[in-house]
């Protein structure tokens, strides 16, 4: 490496998005690694700088809860130096999230009506019909087309080799899209050199291809639709995003208390009087959407709203009872609903998992739990992680005893040592490990983003990129 920006710039540890392992900078790099170089490291950090103040301008937070429960608003972190994939590549990673998407939502449908998939020994039925998110009052049911998840956010990592793997399948309310958006606005504005040199591929007809998901899955005909997003309220942590989707649809924000059921419809109260709604995003979990059938106490829930659904009255994206294949134990079985559904080779891989609840598999995690990461089944957000490498003995031992408690609650894993991606440090460009997660749509047809939110582990050789967690980052450039 020549140049003074990159003199000290160590790509050896993991697959790295810039730079081969002997340091020759990858062909899709050159042109950015040119105007990085030119700008030079000062230059750098006052973009960084109008970086932050029109993330700030414009208003691009989450919120993340403290141990005493308060809510602490964060400006939203975003690096400058974009990760940039070649759309040859991306097209081949499109075409294998279109597939995992069409099989999911297959494999819900099925052990919602048919249960075939259990008939035919492919995955245990037990595993399914006790999972706390099998919904049973669900069975006999079958949305519009069939599609259950109908915003997906498939999350992939790349390992040492490059290649490209599913990590986990986020189907219940996959969050993100919006600081996918956003980014793209922050970068058009702080970094337009970017976007003059490379030729980079659109995101931003996610927001319109989500009105129009909305509306192909309207249950009955309407010439007016009115649709609708629902909302926990402004102390959820993806508060923003939910207003922000909202805004760009062009259709209302809505709380629980803001809508009513009256002869299994849906109506929103305004000013002018009830106004039926015919589809909601809603963005709560099922546990809290309607009180008279799931959780009591909740107060943000819709009474009367499950009945209206299974009436075909309203619907309802995601479908209720989704997140049965949000599971990290289900994850491990997609790859063969791919080949039992479409009778097709899965297209992307996955990382290899140990069921817990398994004995021979169980063994082998409780021999190996110091080389392993262990995950909770049904956690997300990067809680409840154990990454046995790095994990102190007392911890190691703690999860064990879980583990044999609650076999089927853990799934463990190789450590797959993510790729990295250089990112701006306080005086320097360093690798910091990165994920990507695309979003897939599904109504009458499907749609991928072109690329997906890359988050990014700030803290140096940390691998936990969530941002409730300390991760940042970065808009992904999909360039031809």
């Amino acid at each position: 490496m020549t140049s003074k920006l990159w003199k000290d710039y160590n790509a050896k540890n993991a697959y790295d998005g810039y730079f081969t392992a002997d340091n020759k900078l990858r062909k899709h790099a050159k042109i950015i690694s040119g105007i990085l170089e030119k700008y030079g490291k000062k230059k750098l950090q006052e973009i960084e700088k109008n970086c932050q103040s029109t993330i700030s301008a414009r208003g691009i937070n989450f919120r993340v809860y403290a141990a005493n429960n308060r809510a602490e608003e964060k400006k939203w972190p975003l690096d400058i130096i974009p990760r940039i994939i070649p759309k040859t590549v991306w097209n081949k990673i499109s075409k294998g999230l279109k597939q995992r998407a069409k099989a999911l939502n297959l494999f819900i449908d099925d052990i919602y009506n048919q249960k075939k998939i259990f008939k035919d020994k492919i995955i245990p039925a037990d595993l399914i019909l006790k999972s706390p998110y099998y919904i049973k009052q669900c069975e006999g049911f079958s949305p519009k087309f069939k599609a259950w998840s109908n915003i997906s956010g498939i999350d992939l990592i790349r390992n040492k080799s490059g290649e490209y793997l599913v990590l986990e399948d986020n189907l219940r309310v996959p969050s993100g899209v919006s600081y996918m958006l956003e980014n793209r606005m922050v970068m058009m504005d702080v970094f337009p050199e970017l976007f003059s040199r490379y030729k980079v591929s659109s995101i931003h007809q996610y927001t319109n291809k989500l009105y129009n998901c909305m509306v192909e899955c309207i249950p009955k005909k309407t010439s007016n639709p009115h649709m609708v997003v629902l909302t926990p309220g402004i102390y959820n942590s993806a508060y923003f995003e939910h207003s922000f989707l909202a805004e760009q649809m062009g259709i209302a924000l809505v709380e629980g208390k803001d809508l009513f059921v009256e002869d299994d419809n849906v109506y929103m109260k305004t000013v002018k009087g009830p106004l039926k709604v015919d589809c909601i995003y809603r963005r709560l979990d099922d546990s809290f959407l309607d009180p008279k059938v799931f959780n009591k106490e909740s107060l943000i829930g819709v009474p009367g709203l499950f009945k209206c659904w299974l009436k075909k009255n309203v619907g309802i994206l995601n479908a209720i009872g989704t997140g049965v294949a949000d599971d990290k134990v289900v994850y491990s079985y997609v790859n063969k609903m791919i080949t039992y559904y479409l009778g097709e080779q899965p297209l992307l891989n996955q990382v290899e998992t140990y069921l817990c609840h398994e004995e021979e598999q169980k063994k082998y995690v409780l021999e190996n739990l110091s080389k392993l990461v262990v995950k909770p089944a049904n956690a997300s957000g990067g809680y409840g992680l154990m990454i046995g490498p790095k994990a102190p003995k007392k911890e190691i031992e703690e999860v064990r005893q879980k583990i044999l408690k609650n076999p089927r609650e853990f799934i463990a894993q190789p450590l797959e040592v993510l790729s990295t991606g250089p990112t701006i440090t306080n005086n320097n460009i360093e690798p910091r490990h990165v994920d990507l997660r695309p979003f897939v749509l599904t109504g009458k047809s499907n749609y991928v983003t072109s690329g997906g939110l890359t988050r990014v582990a700030l803290r140096k050789g940390s691998t936990i990129v969530n941002s409730s967690q300390g991760g940042g980052s970065k808009d992904t450039l999909i360039v031809g």
